[in-house]
């Protein structure tokens, strides 16, 4: 293979579900040691164009030239051969695994039967230092972060010899200084000849970490450019294939009366004295690194962990939150970090998963009105303007921002003054997410108190109207927005500053 030809090529790739063509004749290539962004929309294509490249999926037509060859990969064990890897937005780790037995995963070194273990560590020790990973290869998986898993996962490709490693959204359960080790570890191994396709929604490392980008768009390809010689504004324009308006909405609210004070507020676990007010009419943005206590923080002020110390204040008055019930009775509605697992009825319709808190609504004497039933749902779709086929459509079928849109959806039926989103825009494409933040700041602007939760310090910059970082369980830092900056937030959440000095500087 010369210096100019393609590790990989697909050319003319077609693929037709019942119903749905997911690939439309879409072209793609990957040059040796190149860092190549694939973008697009939920329901691109992207997804069914790797599971075809990994042997997941067979093409209904078109060609994949690997390393100047034609090649048929019909399965994963032929990609795998080849020296071809993915890593899924959803790892495929066993937790109760160490991580060098998860690393060589049915190719243990032995003979005769035996595992050969120290073989099998020594290994796998080998490869977690090549990453710069300080990890103990008999370390249970369990008990890694998701920062290490996703390290482990690098290593598991590397142990393949892999050439081309495949990333399906690595860094959306990642915060941002965990996020800069993977980029180090990337660019590592773009240096040592290897290639990566990286899959993510968020734009802003797409244009750090990629040397080209391949924009797809309802099954289509749209095209491959540069990094360098494109903007962020262009590649949304190809993606959604018309201008999208603001991503970030202006603030024009005007901020109301306090409704959610907290004073000392403690779990006897994460949280170690939290003060903070939220007013009507604002969004108030918690920042800070996995491990500081920002989903405790949401989970005691909606009564899923009980309060040991301190006091909250709901419209001023005192209140203990014991419970969600609780929580709910008082005008407060909690978006979870975890949307499949926390947040949806999977194999429930977008109906049901709309109207099951409104029960009280649709029912009279224990039987649920269907008309009225369908006509509530009907609205919310219409107003978040969730896309789904039907009413009927099981939600799990359904892209994550629609998903995230009918859980929004959900708690608007109960009409809440207060709405807490924790990790409101994770893993949904660049549509979803301006339509999410049009939709937060429109409930705020209507009078509603948000408190948001995010990793992402550009949405936590651009969206909110005050900023309050943690770090280990406390406030560190409180920033109007237009005072914030990422290396004041990242200094905060790192402990570097504490809320006492910053109030002395002003």
């Amino acid at each position: 293979m010369s210096d100019t030809t393609p590790l990989l090529q697909m050319a003319k790739i077609t693929k037709t579900y019942p119903g749905v063509k997911a690939l439309k004749a879409v072209d793609f290539e990957v040059a040796p040691g190149e860092i190549h962004a694939l973008v697009g929309e939920n329901g691109a294509g992207k997804s069914t164009l790797m599971k075809v490249l990994t042997g997941s999926q067979l093409s209904d037509s078109g060609q994949i030239t690997w390393k100047g060859q034609p090649v048929s990969i019909k399965n994963p064990g032929d990609a795998q051969t080849l020296g071809i890897s993915m890593i899924h937005q959803e790892l495929s780790l066993i937790p109760h695994l160490t991580v060098g037995q998860n690393i060589f995963l049915g190719r243990e070194f032995g003979d005769a039967g035996f595992v050969n273990w120290k073989t099998v560590y020594s290994q796998a020790q080998a490869l977690l230092n090549r990453l710069k990973v300080t990890v103990d290869a008999r370390t249970e998986v369990r008990f890694l972060s998701i920062a290490q898993q996703q390290m482990v996962e690098v290593a598991k490709a590397l142990s393949l010899n892999a050439d081309l490693i495949a990333m399906d959204e690595p860094t959306s359960s990642l915060t941002d200084v965990e996020t800069e080790v993977l980029f180090r570890v990337m660019r590592s191994l773009k240096e040592a000849g290897v290639s990566l396709i990286f899959i993510s929604h968020r734009l802003e490392e797409v244009f750090e970490i990629s040397d080209r980008i391949t924009t797809l768009r309802d099954g289509a390809f749209v095209g491959t450019k540069k990094t360098a010689n494109l903007t962020e504004a262009e590649v949304v324009n190809m993606m959604v294939g018309r201008e999208l308006g603001e991503l970030y909405p202006a603030s024009n609210r005007t901020r109301q009366g306090v409704i959610l004070q907290t004073a000392n507020l403690q779990d006897g676990k994460e949280l170690k004295g939290i003060d903070l007010t939220l007013h009507k009419g604002e969004i108030l943005g918690v920042a800070g690194l996995v491990g500081a206590g920002r989903t405790a923080l949401a989970e005691t002020v909606f009564g899923i962990r009980r309060a040991t110390t301190g006091e909250i204040r709901v419209d001023g008055k005192l209140t203990r939150i014991s419970s969600p019930g609780k929580a709910i009775k008082l005008g407060i509605g909690l978006v979870p970090e975890d949307r499949k697992l926390q947040g949806v009825f999977l194999n429930l319709a977008v109906k049901d998963n709309i109207y099951i808190s409104a029960m009280n609504q649709i029912t009279l004497w224990g039987f649920i009105n269907l008309r009225k039933a369908r006509e509530l749902a009907q609205r919310f779709v219409d107003r978040l303007g969730v896309r789904t086929p039907s009413l009927g459509q099981r939600i799990r079928n359904l892209s994550g921002g629609n998903q995230q849109k009918v859980v929004i959806a959900r708690w608007l039926t109960l009409n809440p003054r207060l709405l807490i989103l924790d990790e409101p825009t994770r893993g949904i494409d660049i549509g979803a997410k301006a339509e999410i933040h049009n939709l937060m700041s429109d409930l705020a602007a209507q009078g509603m108190g948000v408190l948001m939760i995010s990793s992402e310090l550009p949405e936590i910059l651009n969206v909110s109207d005050r900023i309050l970082v943690m770090h280990e369980g406390r406030v560190t830092a409180e920033f109007r927005r237009d005072e914030a900056t990422q290396d004041k937030i990242m200094m905060a959440a790192t402990g570097g500053l504490n809320r006492g000095e910053k109030s002395n500087e002003q």
